[in-house]
């Protein structure tokens, strides 16, 4: 099974997909990325940009899931509803594909990869490079956000 694990915003998009093979005990990490876009773009070509990365990536990935992340209310409405919007970008490339959508919220994710829905970003963080084959190296927020909420939609489908 092959997931494809978002990480929705409009300045960074944390992308990553995970194939979970039978037998095996960790999933593995195939790809992840942390896509940006530039503040100096209108932002309908920064939503057009994230469609067409996410359109790629589905077409050379093959996932059967989106994993994606709920939104979290805020203070900053502006924000919010842009990341609602880039959330509905990356959604209709998935239901173009044919992909199930699987959604989560940060309280899930925290449970699925560390077991304490109140942990830590750095205690996720930490066990996500635990529980997946992956590049140690990578340190970017968004990137191994996707991977966890990949991981929390593969925890969830078993």
């Amino acid at each position: 099974m092959i997931i494809l694990g978002v990480d929705p915003g409009f300045e960074r998009l944390g992308i990553a997909i995970l194939e979970k093979q039978k037998g095996s005990k960790k999933e593995q990490v195939l790809f992840s990325e942390c896509f940006k876009t530039s503040v100096k773009l209108e932002f309908s070509k920064r939503l057009s940009l994230i469609g067409k990365e996410v359109k790629k990536i589905i077409k050379k990935y093959k996932p059967e899931i989106l994993a994606i992340e709920t939104l979290f209310l805020t203070t900053n409405q502006k924000t919010v509803m842009r990341v609602a919007e880039a959330r509905g970008v990356v959604m209709y490339e998935a239901s173009l594909a044919k992909l199930k959508i699987f959604e989560t919220s940060p309280p899930q994710i925290k449970i699925a990869t560390t077991g304490y829905g109140k942990a830590n970003k750095e205690q996720v963080m930490k066990m996500v490079k635990i529980l997946v084959e992956i590049n140690n190296a990578k340190e970017s927020d968004d990137e191994l956000d996707a991977i966890a909420i990949a991981l929390t939609a593969s925890a969830h489908i078993r």
